[in-house]
């Protein structure tokens, strides 16, 4: 893939990589464990995105909505004072600055696009941070989609202006209480829903995870991201490749989408930094690599936060978007294979992350990414050796975290 300027469309490879294996098989992670009532509606999507990705007209059509909609490609910016600060050389790729903040625009199009060629007029969708809900209320707006969105009800709470972007845009928003009321509640509920109506509605999962195809299909429409930076990091270094490369990861779609682009690289390190919430040691966290076990959630093999007894425990983070007690399957195959690390960064670490950088960059990023900027401050000079060259996702912008870091900064909320 190149990079081209702004304006000129994007262009989407379809060669695959690489592809899962059988049934969406990673290792020994993903797979297929749904009701049979879903397996048609997975088969179909299968079929249809095999045949929509290999097809020009296609890829055509949605390289022109990520260009001329979504605002592809999206920059890399060099970090002098925060490179200063650190003692490192920090390159940012800018997912915050796509139309609505975020990555999740690059995957919700691309399954927009595949809901019309399956003739059906309605999506769901499920999002913690909300969004993926914002993204997907974006795309139904656009193609006059029905549009039906599962939130916990802690990050309705938490998360009240993506909520009302939402109801803006015309979809109906449905606060789950169920469970722990976030991520994983809203996934369930979304689930239930697509069982009793699938002949009609597809399911817009806003993550590599899930039954396969989603974890593949999401990667590959996340892709774009890991393709473009690679190039554009080439650009800037005269030909070398940064040396790490970081993102945050809940379900990990911003983290596999930039992977894609070095996987094939083994000079360049691959970190994924998850959720470390108040201490791995306190058991409130979201750190499904570093202290999950394998187990099946939501229709997939792959490392889950569980008890002695198997039952899925609650995750914690203060960034609903890591607030999830699993990780996509590929992801657990990189680490099992050791192509990639899994870190942690806490609450706070990610506050003084989202701060550092707004005060030295003037960026403000959302909460999720902060945790890989807070895990590179706490690690430079030490595991990230000094003069060295790192490349961050920076999936999203800041805006709908300011009145939670706020009250957790000051103590007082935002009017």
């Amino acid at each position: 893939m190149t990079a081209p300027s702004r304006g000129t469309p994007v262009r989407l490879d379809p060669v695959d990589a690489p592809e899962p294996t059988g049934l969406g098989r990673f290792g020994e992670f993903g797979g297929r464990f749904v009701p049979e009532t879903l397996v048609p509606a997975l088969e179909e999507l299968e079929a249809e995105f095999r045949t929509a990705w290999s097809s020009d007209e296609f890829r055509a059509e949605l390289a022109d909505l990520l260009t001329n909609y979504a605002g592809r490609p999206t920059p890399v910016t060099e970090c002098h004072r925060l490179s200063e600060r650190l003692g490192l050389r920090v390159l940012l790729k800018r997912e915050d600055l796509t139309h609505t903040g975020s990555h999740k625009i690059n995957n919700v199009l691309g399954q927009a696009l595949l809901t019309r060629r399956m003739g059906k007029q309605r999506v769901i969708a499920e999002t913690g941070a909300g969004m993926h809900g914002v993204a997907t209320a974006t795309a139904a707006a656009l193609f006059g989609l029905d549009c039906l969105v599962f939130m916990g009800a802690v990050d309705v709470e938490r998360q009240a202006q993506n909520v009302f972007r939402m109801r803006l845009l015309g979809a109906e928003v449905v606060p789950v209480e169920s469970g722990s009321a976030t991520l994983k509640d809203a996934i369930n509920e979304a689930l239930r829903d697509w069982v009793a109506t699938v002949e009609t509605t597809h399911y817009c999962i806003g993550s590599v995870v899930g039954p396969h195809p989603y974890p593949w299909m999401v990667r590959q429409f996340q892709r774009i991201v890991g393709d473009e930076a690679r190039e554009q990091c080439r650009v800037r270094l005269d030909g070398a490749d940064p040396d790490y490369v970081l993102a945050c990861v809940g379900g990990g779609s911003n983290a596999i989408g930039t992977f894609a682009g070095f996987i094939d690289l083994p000079n360049v390190r691959l970190i994924g930094v998850e959720a470390g919430g108040l201490g791995l040691a306190t058991g409130k966290h979201g750190a499904s690599v570093s202290r999950g076990v394998p187990g099946v959630l939501h229709g997939a093999r792959s490392l889950f936060l569980q008890d002695e007894d198997g039952q899925i425990l609650e995750a914690h983070s203060m960034s609903a978007g890591l607030d999830y007690p699993g990780v996509g399957p590929e992801h657990a195959e990189l680490a099992a294979q050791g192509r990639a690390d899994y870190v942690y960064a806490t609450d706070d670490e990610a506050v003084a992350g989202l701060e550092l950088l707004s005060v030295t960059e003037g960026i403000v990023p959302a909460l999720e990414p902060a945790h890989a900027i807070g895990w590179l401050a706490r690690e430079a000079g030490r595991s990230v050796p000094a003069g060295t060259t790192v490349l961050v996702t920076l999936s999203g912008r800041g805006d709908k975290d300011a009145a939670q870091v706020a009250e957790r900064l000051t103590g007082e909320q935002l009017e």
